[in-house]
C-alpha cells in the first residue's frame, strides 16, 4: 500500500525539521508491513528557512518530497499537495499539520482503520481521544463554538471538522479535486461537504493530540472569520449559491475581508 502524507508548511523552520524526523523514523519501520509512506511538504508563503530544513531532510530521505509556491493559506497547500500525489500512484492520500500536534502513530492509526469506508478523520473531542496537553479555554470556546455552528448550519455530523488528521482514498479525491475551494477558515468543511455530497462515506475516529506552542491563530479576529466562512459555504451549497457568485464578481475594496 501507498500512502501520501500532506503536509502544508507556513514559516514552520522551528518545528518542522522535528516532525519530518519523527514521522521518517516511525513509518520507515512499516516497510516490514509492505507500508511506503511518503511525505510531501507544500511550502506557502514562506519567508523563513523552512525550505532550507525540508530540503536538506529530502535529501536524507527519498520518502520526503517538497513542492514550494509562493501562494499562501492551508487550503491552497493541500490541494496542491493532492493534486501532486494523484499524479502519481498513490491508493491513499491525506494531510497531517507541520507541528507535530498529530503524532506519527495517531496518523498510521488512520491507515489501519479506514477498512472498506471512503475516508477516516482523526477526532480531539470523542471520549476515547488522548489530548496530551489542554487547550486554554478561549481556545476550547472558540473550537466548540465553531463546531456546534458546523454542526447546525452545515449538517455535518462530525464532532470535530478541523483536527489536521484526514486521510482519503484515492478515488475520493479525484471526484472532487477539479471543484474543491481553497478557503482560509472553511476548507476542511467544504472538502468534507463536497465528499459527502457525492456519496462517500467518512468515518471520524479517536485520535492522539497535542497542542502546540507557536500557534498564529488571533482569537480576536479568527471566530469572526471562521462564522464568515461558514455561512458562504451554507450559501454555496444552497439555492442562494448566486449570492456568493454575485459577490466574487464585486471589486475587491467593498468586499468584507476574508469572506
Amino acid at each position: 500500500m501507498k500512502v501520501a502524507i500532506v503536509m502544508p508548511a507556513y514559516n514552520e523552520e522551528a518545528r518542522i525539521g522535528k516532525t519530518l524526523e519523527a514521522y521518517e523514523k516511525f513509518f520507515r519501520k512499516k516497510k516490514k508491513e509492505k507500508l511506503y509512506a511518503e511525505v510531501v511538504v507544500v511550502i506557502n508563503n514562506t519567508t523563513d528557512r523552512t525550505e532550507e530544513i525540508v530540503k536538506r531532510a529530502g535529501k536524507k530521505n527519498k520518502q520526503i518530497r517538497y513542492l514550494n509556491f509562493k501562494q499562501g493559506g492551508k487550503g491552497f497547500a493541500i490541494v496542491e499537495g493532492f493534486k501532486d500525489a494523484l499524479s502519481r500512484d498513490f491508493d491513499l492520500i491525506g494531510f497531517v499539520d507541520a507541528d507535530l500536534a498529530t503524532p506519527p502513530e495517531a496518523f498510521y492509526d488512520l491507515i489501519k482503520k479506514i477498512n472498506g469506508n471512503d475516508g477516516i478523520i482523526g477526532s480531539r473531542w470523542l471520549k476515547e481521544s488522548k489530548v496530551k496537553t489542554k487547550q486554554g479555554i478561549l481556545r476550547i470556546i472558540t473550537s466548540r463554538g465553531f463546531n456546534l455552528l458546523v454542526r447546525s448550519i452545515l449538517f455535518l455530523p462530525y464532532k470535530d471538522t478541523q483536527c489536521g488528521a484526514k486521510l482519503f482514498k484515492r478515488k475520493v479525491l479525484e471526484s472532487i479535486i477539479d471543484e474543491i475551494g481553497v478557503s482560509k477558515w472553511a476548507f476542511d468543511i467544504d472538502l468534507l461537504l463536497r465528499i459527502r455530497k457525492k456519496g462517500f462515506k467518512i468515518i471520524e475516529i479517536p485520535t492522539i493530540w497535542e497542542d502546540k506552542r507557536g500557534s498564529k491563530l488571533s482569537l480576536a479576529i479568527v471566530p469572526l472569520q471562521m462564522f464568515s466562512a461558514i455561512i458562504r459555504l451554507r450559501l454555496l451549497f444552497s439555492p442562494l449559491k448566486f449570492v456568493v457568485k454575485i459577490y466574487d464578481k464585486l471589486p475587491e475594496k467593498i468586499k468584507v475581508h476574508n469572506w
